[in-house]
């Protein structure tokens, strides 16, 4: 529990939410790229993919209930040299904004990610303006480690992209143990 708000695995149940949430920003953010929000139909499936090899997708509940955000990691790429860098994605109702719900999904989140043995994790940040994300990921370990100059066309306007990046767990100290690589799914799915 953090403060007014518990953290916990995000459910099938949860979609309905998430989906919502998720179109608010589509519409009217820039923290994302794409242009028409996906129906909810297309939220599960995101949502079963990420949950079938296993990654960490976290809510965030307000007592009674109400989501206020969401949280994920997902592999940056397929090619297998990338299967130790997950990538991050956070999501929050306008509301939750400034309550450290967003801090409190990261830190979970980078929690999880080090439990199963992930060694790098990759911020991909919409838009250069866009303050409260870029504070968290600093506040919490991140690196800026470039902005890619307009590489969004989003509300009639050009918008950066947001590169930053933090290590986990022995991170490039050692190199892992490719037979225990976190998407090695032969094994029932982690508990968080």
């Amino acid at each position: 529990m953090s403060g007014a708000y518990l953290l916990r695995p995000a459910e099938q149940a949860d979609l309905p939410v998430i989906t919502a949430i998720y179109a608010e920003e589509v519409r009217t953010g820039t923290a994302t790229y794409e242009l028409v929000p996906p129906d909810e139909a297309a939220m599960a499936q995101r949502f079963g993919d990420l949950k079938a090899k296993h990654f960490p997708y976290l809510v965030a509940e307000e007592k009674g209930g109400r989501l206020l955000g969401y949280a994920y990691a997902g592999g940056y790429r397929p090619r297998p040299a990338y299967n130790w860098l997950v990538e991050d994605s956070i999501y929050l109702a306008p509301e939750a904004r400034g309550r450290g719900v967003g801090t409190a999904l990261l830190t979970r989140l980078i929690e999880e990610c080090e439990r199963l043995g992930f060694r790098q994790m990759l911020a991909v940040i919409g838009d250069a303006g866009n303050h409260g994300s870029i504070g968290v990921h600093r506040k919490l370990g991140f690196k800026m480690i470039g902005t890619m100059p307009a590489t969004g066309l989003k509300f009639g306007r050009w918008i950066d992209t947001v590169l930053m990046q933090r290590p986990l767990g022995e991170g490039t100290g050692t190199i892992p143990d490719t037979s225990a690589y976190p998407g090695d799914f032969s094994a029932p799915p982690p508990e968080i």
